[in-house]
């Protein structure tokens, strides 16, 4: 009797060493009493609201063993929100209805703000006018706050465009704000799609129960099997010293990195659908097999669709999105790129951001019938910049989401192009960079060079090939992927880089690991080395194969050996659930890694 006290004890308690994660024995645990209590009220002829008040008060013990008092300030966004929505849906006032949704907005922009970026704003004032401020009492992060606080917004744009109606019950609002599946990493829930759900009664069929179990199973291999394994065999280790490694261990760790990043993201995702779905709740899919994107439009089509979804739909669209663009957009893009000036002090990046805002601003004065397209330009580059702010308090956030909007400006000007200036522009850029390179030198410019020198050879290849032919279309669709993945990855040098890291510390760390993976891949590559390099590391790179083959089977393939387990016996699914986590557990090593988008 005293253990099992003793472990209740330790169960209701927070410890910031042990929070429930879904790779834990401890959260299924939870699960299963959770999930007991669910059966049981549902089979009772009560309210809705019964259901959904027993998931907000489970919700909030869930976020309480994650991050402790901080569930205060989930309670704090869940009353902020539940208020605004009410009072703007009985405000007869349209001016009065703008004006609490803009301090809803704004009250949550201010919160996370605060916690998330503090350190760096401090950092930039400090560089920027030779200070040495320091904030004196260290700054946590909640966990999740990027999510619930876009959720809340949502909520309350959504109310005040009347897209939905206010949630009256404040215990179905809670429920709403903190559901614990998806809570602390995703998806993020729209209110339009989610709030309807809360009114609809509980159903659970055959087939919805054996899919559920499938996405759990599936998201366990996902984290477990792929990216745990790959991060402790291979990429934290290059990541964690990249002087110590070859210039193939460096890109190579780039590449699996995206894997690892996938399956980690994807696996949690995949889980949290999965338990929703046993209580009779559907969350948006979030990943569309994003390796299989042609370009860097399409990649974000596939990639964390909710959030690319959030942003199109609450920031791209009210700047202006493909229509117009107004003072907003530029002003953004000018405070974005004149903040990193100030902050990095170099001459070439602060020549190039001086060049690119004098470039816009010409464009806009001399070429009237262009701003159309300027400005769409602008309103999808302030969003890639600013998207990238989302996942961090560090200029490495801002320089891959930078880079991500620089992809798919060139993306769109190559794709209206004909294949004779595609050809020349790449030409071009392949004989500028090698001018540079012989000029000043550095790895950056010799790894771009290589990589536009390999893109030019191949694009003249396909290009003398017959264009109708069949084959001729299939090599071109491969190596699209192949860029876009190889694009993809190097961007993520900066996302990795940034990862992690105490605040702030964020931007000195995460610059010099970055710095210092780019001088490795662009220094002198030794392929004899190659094999011995594989042979070494065969099973991180055997794992890698396998995951990206299954990443990139047929659509209408895996959703065919989906409904096939979910229409097994349940004795079937009971043992292949079984056997699953058997072999899954195997993965497991003595120190769990955390889920990648808890830090977020």
């Amino acid at each position: 009797m005293n253990d099992l006290l003793t472990y209740l004890a330790s169960f209701f308690s927070y410890n910031i060493e042990k929070p429930l994660l879904f790779t834990q024995i401890h959260f299924w645990v939870f699960l299963l009493v959770v999930y007991a209590g669910f059966s049981f009220i549902i089979t009772r002829r009560w309210r809705l609201t019964a259901r959904n008040a027993y998931l907000f008060a489970v919700s909030l013990l869930f976020y309480y063993k994650t991050s402790g008092l901080f569930v205060l300030l989930l309670i704090f966004s869940t009353i902020l929100g539940w208020l605004l929505g009410i009072g703007m849906d009985r405000s007869p006032s349209q001016p009065r209805r703008k004006l609490l949704m803009t301090i809803g907005v704004a009250i949550n922009l201010l919160v996370l703000c605060y916690f998330k970026y503090a350190y760096f704003f401090t950092d930039i004032f400090n560089a920027s006018f030779g200070t040495d401020y320091h904030i004196a009492i260290k700054i946590m992060l909640p966990v999740g706050i990027s999510f619930y606080t876009f959720q809340n917004i949502s909520y309350i744009v959504d109310v005040y465009r009347r897209k939905i109606a206010h949630v009256s019950n404040i215990l179905d609002f809670g429920f709403y704000t903190s559901f614990f599946p998806q809570l602390v990493a995703g998806p993020i829930l729209r209110a339009d799609q989610f709030v309807p759900q809360l009114y609809k009664p509980f159903f659970l069929g055959r087939r919805q129960f054996g899919i559920a179990v499938f996405w759990i199973l599936n998201g366990l291999v996902k984290k477990l099997i792929l990216s745990d394994y790959l991060a402790v065999n291979f990429v934290d280790r290059v990541f964690d010293n990249p002087a110590l490694y070859t210039p193939f261990e460096n890109f190579s760790a780039l590449l699996l990195y995206s894997l690892q990043v996938y399956a980690d993201f994807s696996g949690y995702t995949d889980i949290a659908i999965g338990v929703a779905m046993l209580m009779g709740f559907y969350l948006p899919v979030n990943f569309n097999s994003p390796y299989k994107a042609t370009n860097p439009t399409d990649f974000w089509r596939r990639w964390h669709m909710s959030l690319s979804r959030w942003l199109r739909d609450y920031l791209y669209i009210p700047l202006g999105g493909n229509r117009t663009s107004g003072v907003a957009s530029y002003t953004i893009l000018a405070v974005i790129l004149l903040i990193a000036a100030f902050r990095l002090h170099s001459l070439p990046f602060t020549l190039a951001v001086v060049a690119v805002l004098l470039t816009v601003g010409l464009l806009w004065l001399f070429r009237p019938s262009h701003r159309r397209t300027l400005g769409t330009n602008v309103n999808n580059m302030d969003t890639m910049l600013l998207g990238g702010m989302w996942h961090g308090s560090s200029f490495n956030f801002i320089t891959w989401g930078g880079l991500n909007g620089i992809g798919i400006l060139v993306y769109k000007w190559w794709h209206r192009q004909g294949w004779l200036v595609q050809l020349e522009a790449l030409a071009g850029a392949t004989l500028l960079l090698q001018l540079a390179r012989i000029i000043w030198g550095g790895p950056l410019l010799a790894m771009l060079h290589v990589g536009f020198l390999i893109s030019f050879a191949i694009f003249t290849l396909l290009a003398l090939l017959p264009q109708n032919a069949r084959g001729t279309r299939r090599a071109q669709h491969v190596w699209s992927i192949t860029l876009t993945f190889v694009f993809i990855s190097f961007t993520r040098l900066f996302f990795r880089s940034g990862s992690n890291l105490d605040p702030a510390e964020a931007n000195e760390q995460a610059w010099q690991t970055a710095s210092m993976m780019v001088t490795q891949i662009g220094s002198h590559w030794n392929l004899a080395q190659i094999p011995d390099i594989l042979g070494h590391y065969w099973m991180p790179f055997v794992v890698f194969a396998i995951g990206m083959a299954i990443h990139w089977l047929p659509e209408r393939l895996k959703r065919r050996y989906r409904l096939t387990f979910a229409s097994l016996p349940l004795w079937a699914i009971a043992t292949i659930a079984v056997v699953t986590v058997v072999v899954v557990y195997q993965f497991i090593t003595a120190d769990l890694q955390p889920f990648i988008y808890f830090q977020f």
